[in-house]
């Protein structure tokens, strides 16, 4: 090994301490100090995006010359394949060397009890979802202080520029039965900025007319961002209806055709004239699911009654002819909560359907921008682009795919962000159960029964309402098991059934009604009483004609769980749910934080409980735990 070569590789490799162990160059006190801290860090698992709150910056050309200290920030030894010989006996070139550190470096990492699973099932990684999982960083905090502090200057629904019929709507329909009706922080930030109403240069940029305004709306699970878009994007609807002219001359025709009717005492049964927007509605908010569907058009028509708009929704849990009867309403239509999938498929047949969109609103944009909805979440963006004012994208999570993707097609798009983006609420509190331990011995279907019960036994004890009021008046627990693969769905609910626990498997297989009707008893926000869940008008496919027994006649009273893959885990609003238990662990920490999310909403305390085997990558739930105690971001 030559002199000039060795000098190299010592000044582009101190970093990678691999390679100076095998050089045998000796080191500092210092130098080993610096490389001890380098291998004590550990990088977190996420897949979310660091750079929610904020579009990239335009990065500055590369230096097309090597300057002076160009070899400083180097990741790779610059060794030359064949170096200068100056003997002819050479004992082991540079790059040989370097390779062989590479493989002894490999196959030490390969030991790792945490990387166990790598290199089995030749070659391949089992678990192919944790390569998504990436060393990012979050928010800063003093961004996160800036957001707070934004947050404080809205503080009631009154000081927003809504029109007073929405404002009476929000405390009457949408929010009824809250002592206290204040907005959440997605609500304070993204509703003035929706509504044009700016207090600072720093939050709005200003749009060129006829641009289209761009939004994406990044808040935790259970923050309210239905409202958030909701309320800004109807007072829009209701102020562009009052200055259309072509609506106001047709209702001027209306009022005089129903006036010259009442004149002449007309007996007859011929319609009106049909509504300008007669099968092309305003407002499109698309959603993954057909229970979201259902979901966000109670929110939707709930706010209608004040207010008077016109909403249709299409899933598959509506009809085909009530869906054509009221798309093609002559009374017209504004709003449209619809699936893509379907919606692509109408305006496919009729391409006028997406003609007067004004407002397109993506919910849960994380799971309508991948490979599954993607083709027809951008068909019909595209159909509506060019009467399109407005686009809103709205999730929990924001993967680093998806920040690439929003990057690249939509540079303008102005991003709204909470402080606990990312965050589990530290109100939700997460257990961990060791499956491969005493007694459970890897069977996870004991473990989870056996945490079932003993959820259902200590609410039973702390909430027993007195002496002399029997079971059936107590109120009934709600409890949700997520499992990563549709099949164990069934396994896990009959198993959970033979001991005495009422038990239901949610999966695709299962018809959209099915699956409605029981996510419809875990979303009630009133306290759901034992009587009045046997007396639910629930199909016979989901009841029995005795309770499930165990062993010697057990049975778990007041109790229901369901057992779900990620289908329950995007947006459902389950508010009566407490208790979640992941059966499976997540693949990545957007699972974790979807389905943790379940549970601890609109500011009440929830539990999560972790079923970990000898298989799982226990070092990840370690993270997750320890993030969650310390309130921060799950990155």
């Amino acid at each position: 090994m030559t002199a000039a070569p060795l000098t190299s590789l010592f000044r582009t490799s101190l970093p990678r301490p691999w390679l100076i162990q095998d050089v045998q160059v000796p080191l500092q006190p210092s130098q080993r100090r610096f490389l001890g801290m380098q291998r004590r860090k550990t990088p977190s698992r996420m897949v979310l995006s660091d750079k929610v709150a904020r579009p990239p910056p335009a990065r500055p050309p590369r230096r097309k010359q090597a300057g002076p200290f160009t070899g400083m920030n180097r990741t790779v030894a610059n060794v030359r394949e064949k170096a200068p010989a100056t003997s002819t006996s050479s004992p082991r070139s540079l790059a040989a060397t370097a390779a062989a550190a590479t493989s002894k470096h490999e196959s030490r990492r390969s030991t790792d009890p945490r990387d166990r699973s790598r290199g089995q099932n030749g070659g391949k990684k089992p678990f192919k979802a944790l390569r998504m999982q990436q060393s990012l960083t979050t928010i800063g905090y003093g961004q996160r202080t800036q957001i707070r502090s934004r947050m404080q200057e809205m503080e009631h629904f009154d000081q927003f520029n809504l029109l007073p019929s929405i404002q009476e709507a929000v405390r009457s329909d949408a929010l009824r039965g809250l002592a206290d009706v204040k907005p959440t922080p997605i609500q304070r930030l993204a509703i003035p900025l929706l509504l044009g109403q700016v207090q600072d240069r720093r939050q709005s940029r200003q749009h060129a007319p006829g641009e289209v305004q761009e939004f994406l709306l990044a808040a935790e699970t259970g923050s309210g961002k239905t409202l958030a878009y909701l309320l800004p994007v109807i007072d829009s609807l209701k102020r562009a209806e009052a200055e259309d002219a072509e609506i106001i001359a047709y209702n001027k025709r209306l009022a005089d055709e129903k006036q010259r009717r009442i004149d002449t005492n007309y007996s007859g049964s011929g319609g009106f004239e049909p509504h300008p927007t007669t099968a092309r509605p305003r407002v499109i908010v698309l959603v993954p699911s057909a229970e979201l569907v259902g979901q966000v058009g109670a929110v939707v028509k709930a706010l209608s009654h004040q207010v008077k708009f016109r909403t249709d929704l299409l899933s598959a849990n509506v009809s085909a002819k009530a869906m054509e009867r009221n798309l093609h309403s002559p009374g017209g239509i504004d709003v449209v909560v619809a699936t893509p999938h379907l919606l692509a498929s109408i305006a496919e047949s009729e391409p006028n359907v997406l003609s007067r969109v004004s407002h397109l609103i993506i919910d849960e944009a994380d799971s309508l921008f991948d490979r599954s909805f993607s083709p027809a979440t951008t068909a019909i963006l595209e159909r509506a682009r060019p009467s399109l004012r407005q686009l809103i994208l709205c999730s929990a999570t924001i993967p680093r795919r998806l920040d690439t993707y929003l990057a690249s097609q939509f540079p303008k798009m102005q991003r709204i962000t909470t402080p606990n983006l990312h965050a589990i609420p530290r109100r939700v509190q997460l257990g961990v159960i060791d499956v491969a331990k005493e007694p459970y011995r890897n069977n996870k279907n004991l473990a989870c029964a056996d945490a079932i019960w003993s959820i259902g036994k200590d609410t039973s004890n702390h909430e027993s309402r007195g002496e002399g009021e029997g079971d059936e008046d107590s109120d009934v627990k709600r409890i949700m098991v997520f499992v990563n693969e549709r099949e164990k769905t069934q396994e896990v609910a009959s198993f959970l059934r033979e001991k005495g626990i009422d038990a239901l498997a949610l999966h695709r297989d299962a018809s959209e009604h099915r699956n409605a009707d029981m996510l419809a008893m875990f979303t009630a926000a009133a306290p759901l009483k034992a009587s009045a869940a046997a007396a639910a008008s629930l199909p016979s496919s989901l009841t029995s004609a005795s309770p499930p027994r165990g062993p010697g006649g057990r049975m778990l009273p007041n109790t229901k769980v369901i057992v779900a893959t990620d289908l329950a885990s995007r947006g459902i609003d389950t508010l009566g749910v407490r208790h979640v238990v992941l059966y499976d662990v997540p693949h990545t920490t957007i699972d974790f934080i979807h389905r943790l999310g379940r549970a601890g909403r609109m500011g009440r305390r929830g539990r999560g409980i972790v079923l970990v085997g000898k298989d799982d990558r226990r070092d990840v739930v370690a993270e997750v735990r320890e993030s969650m105690y310390m309130g921060q971001a799950l990155i």
